[in-house]
């Protein structure tokens, strides 16, 4: 029988049992199905952005925290059930089989939802099928062939043409390098380095680059920040990837209002800040702050002294603000 293959070791069934959450609980309150979240927990399915920190939230833990490290506890147990899982399917021809379906498919010119709808399938159940994760029935060969214009025999016979040609290889060595690369901290094509000691690191990253840390919210005059990924938001599509961005939650009375209350506004650590911008200004120097630091800091326009010194400016009351580090605001989007 094939087996699903794990592209998501993760901590969250550890995390969840520590909570002393059911996972009927963790369904419902992340809005999923159970047969969701008990597949999210093996590992088999992914949870995209949104649903990462909503789970964070419910299970009130980090996004690194989800994510399988060499030093945790089960780690081994994740490597030899994926090595595992990775062997019964090679051997089982399905992953040939699939690879050759997909290969008659794009000569065909038809998408993967074009060829689940002609075979009477669902888009899940046919991408199963070609990445060879799920068995195929006598009658659901039947129906595959014709999709493509061939009778059963005739499909079988141009699969192993394909593969005697080696023009299956290519995809077939492609799987298997993408489930190393989960697996494997030092495989090349994870593209990191062996002492990364992640074998979550390649998702954490991938999720990480659409994602952006809340380092700031407002106390009292000031905002307090604090370094960490302990709160993330989904990053404005112009800001996925780019490094030495974070948000914080503005003080509006301090701004006049004009910033909204109910609103995220992104720093980025790498802008050039001139006269008129509006920054956060952060009374430390934010290269040598930790996750574990809380600092004060301040949204404001920035102003220029007769001597070219840049200063912060807040109104509500009137207050010049000096700092230690300065970060350009370049985006400000309602919550």
């Amino acid at each position: 029988m094939a087996q699903e293959e794990i592209i998501f070791p993760n901590n969250i069934r550890n995390i969840r049992a520590a909570k002393g959450m059911k996972m009927t609980e963790l369904a419902k309150r992340a809005d999923l199905s159970l047969s969701a979240v008990s597949k999210i927990e093996k590992g088999v399915r992914r949870l995209n952005q949104k649903q990462l920190l909503n789970v964070c939230k419910i299970l009130g833990c980090k996004l690194s925290d989800i994510f399988i490290h060499e030093s945790d506890e089960g780690a081994n147990q994740w490597q030899s059930e994926i090595k595992r899982r990775l062997t019964d399917n090679e051997g089982s021809g399905l992953k040939i089989f699939g690879s050759g379906l997909r290969k008659i498919r794009q000569r065909a010119e038809k998408t993967i939802a074009q060829a689940a709808k002609a075979s009477n399938m669902t888009l899940s159940v046919y991408h199963k099928i070609e990445v060879g994760q799920r068995e195929i029935y006598a009658n659901e060969i039947d129906v595959l062939a014709k999709t493509f214009g061939y009778t059963a025999s005739q499909l079988f016979d141009e699969i192993v043409k394909l593969y005697n040609a080696g023009e299956l290889n290519k995809q077939i060595n492609k799987v298997k390098e993408r489930v190393k690369s989960v697996l494997e901290p030092g495989n090349p094509s994870s593209g990191l380095d062996s002492h990364d000691g992640l074998y979550g690191a390649q998702l954490y990253d991938n999720a990480r680059k659409k994602l952006v840390p809340v380092f700031g919210t407002p106390e009292g005059k000031s905002i307090k920040l604090k370094k960490s990924d302990e709160s993330m938001i989904v990053a404005p599509t112009t800001l996925e990837g780019r490094s030495g961005v974070y948000a914080v939650l503005p003080n509006s009375k301090r701004l006049g209002g004009f910033v909204p209350e109910t609103s995220y506004v992104f720093a980025d650590v790498n802008a050039k800040v001139e006269p008129g911008d509006l920054a956060v200004f952060v009374d430390a120097d934010f290269s040598k702050i930790s996750d574990e630091d809380i600092v004060n800091a301040q949204i404001a326009v920035v102003r220029q002294d007769s001597h070219g010194k840049l200063y912060g400016h807040v109104s509500n009351p009137e207050e010049k603000i000096t700092y230690k580090t300065i970060h350009k605001i370049v985006m400000i989007v309602m919550q």
